[in-house]
This record gives C-alpha cells, structure tokens and sequence, in this order.
C-alpha cells in the first residue's frame, strides 16, 4: 500500500528540514510494521524565502521528498489540490508544514483506515487557545452550521487521511473557489474521528492574519449554499410589511385624532434602515456575481514552475480505476 503525505508549505524555511525528517521516521517505522511504502510530497506555494532549496536537498538525501514548486503563491486551497491532484497513493493524508498536525497521529489514522474508514479526521481541543479566539471560533461555527448546506466542526482541519475514493471524489470537484472544510464534508464517506492535543508552532511565524481569516470565514459562509441571498429577500419583505404596518397605524391616527405629519426623525430612521438592508443585499448579490465570474473564466487553480514529479496526466487513470 502507498502513502501519499501532502503538505502545503509557504515560508517554512524555519521548519521545513525538522518537518521532513520527523515525517521520514513515523513513516519508515510504519512501512517496516506493515506492507506499506510512502511518498512525501511538499508543495512550496511561491514561497519568497529558501523553503524550495531545502526541499530539494531533502529530495537528494531522500528518495521519498518529491516537490511540487508554484510560479507564485496560490494559497493553500491550490496547494492542497496540487498535492492531491499528483497524489498516486492509495491514501492520502493533508497536514501543515508547521508540526502543529503531529506526524505520529498518522499511524492511528492509517489504523482505521485498515478498519475500512475513508476519512479519518484529526480533530484538536483548543487547550492552550486565549478565550477570545476560542470563543469566537466557537461562535462561528455555531452560526456557520445554523447557515451553510454541510456540516463543519469546530477543531476540525485540513489534518485528516483520505481514502483513494475520497480524494478522486475531491478531485471530480473542480470549482475554482474551494472551500475544503466543506468539500471534505460534502463528499461525505464514512468518516472517524481522532482527538489530539493542541501543539504550538515549532519555528517561524503564522500566515493567517485577521484579514485572511476573516476571508475564510466569509468564504465557509456562502461557498456550499444560497441562504445569505434568501435572508436578504427576507429581511426586506420584514422592513416592506414594518412599513406598511407603520403607514396604516400613522394614517388610522391622523384620520381619527388630527395628529400633526412626523417630522424628519421617523424618515431619516427609515431611509437608513432600509438604504442599510439595501447595500447588505447588493454587497452579497456581488460576492456571489463575482465567484460566478471567476468560475466561468476556468482559469488554472494553480501553475507549477518546478518538480520533480511526474505529470498527473500520467496517473490520473490508475488512480481513477481504483
């Protein structure tokens, strides 16, 4: 059986070397206790510092490394689809170049993939989170699950085994804004569940800053449904019936006891409430008019400039009949 280990790197100069080499021994171990033999597959996403020349070093000392090396950054859905696209193992597993994914869950995982699941998902506490992060994930999750069309969990990543039909289901999915969280989800499959604990950042610094996650978090709210654009129809057909309600209270009042017209307070109040509901509505009618036109150009999810792998084209039926 192959293992294919796919890891997004992006500026891992700090980690990289430490990352391939606690992979090379959970791996070596695991092809000596069974039948198994493995590919390590780093996906160095336009990375700006000397992640690429180390990975080809590792490639010289290692004939498990292969490389797959972007024109430029991509972000990491592209490069998960990299990796999982020139992936020949008949499974796969996703983890982050940072060690904050354990390598030595994988033995477990590759356990209950024998047992016959075909997602195995590492899901982690969030001991050692501050509060308000923690709480605010919590909070977004509850209101994700309340709104989207799949399930998504709290603690849950990329981190997780892919079987060989899990991933070709992946792979038969080809829109250009991907959203994994949800396409793990939505592919469905029996999946298991593993809990690990919290592990801080070996070396070097996080990639996602509040403005890229706040982007995600956006992205998992409308990338799997269309309920926004049906809470904004339905909140102007609340403000329309509020109006109407309000108009026939203030004409019964003026036909009935003479009160003076409202002044301007009532007509500001209503111009901004409704000028608001009406910019929320053109604001997520555009989101969703401009992921349509990213989908129709078809452009590439990613394009590479180095590697030393084969083509995908060259895989692609074999891994496909199986």
């Amino acid at each position: 059986m192959l293992i294919s280990v796919i890891v997004p790197c992006f500026n891992e100069s700090a980690v990289i070397e430490a990352t391939w080499k606690r992979l090379a021994q959970v791996m070596g171990a695991c092809a000596k206790d069974g039948d198994h033999s493995y590919e390590l597959i780093f996906i160095d996403d336009g990375s700006r510092d000397d992640t690429l020349s180390k990975l080809k070093t590792a490639a010289q000392k290692d004939s498990h490394v292969r490389y797959i090396s972007f024109s430029r950054n991509f972000g990491k859905e592209a490069a998960m689809l990299a990796g999982l696209t020139y992936a020949s193992g008949d499974c796969a597993v996703i983890m982050d170049a940072d060690l904050q994914h354990p390598p030595e869950m994988i033995p477990e995982m590759l356990y209950w993939y024998e047992q016959g699941y075909d997602q195995v998902i590492a899901r982690r506490n969030r001991k050692g989170d501050k509060k308000r992060s923690a709480f605010m994930a919590h909070l977004y999750y509850r209101l994700v699950n309340h709104i989207v069309d799949v399930k998504m969990m709290d603690g849950v990543g990329d981190f997780r085994l892919l079987s060989r039909k899990a991933v070709n289901g992946l792979l038969a999915m080809q829109e250009y804004n991907r959203f994994s969280k949800g396409l793990f989800s939505w592919i469905g499959f029996k999946e298991k569940i593993i809990e690990y604990e919290n592990v801080q950042r070996v070396a070097g610094e996080t990639k996602w800053s509040f403005k890229r996650l706040l982007s995600y978090g956006i992205d998992g709210l409308i990338s799997f449904n269309n309920k926004p654009l049906r809470i904004c129809f339905v909140m102007g057909g609340i403000l329309v019936f509020i109006s109407c309600i309000y108009i026939l209270i203030t004409l019964i009042q003026i036909l009935l006891h003479g009160i003076d017209v409202p002044g301007y307070f009532t007509t500001i109040c209503a111009i901004l409430i409704i000028g608001g509901v009406q910019l929320i509505s053109v604001g997520v009618l555009g989101e969703y008019i401009g992921r349509i036109y990213y989908e129709v150009k078809r452009r590439p999810h990613f394009l590479v400039s180095d590697t030393n792998m084969k083509d995908p084209k060259d895989i692609e039926k074999r891994n496909y009949d199986r």
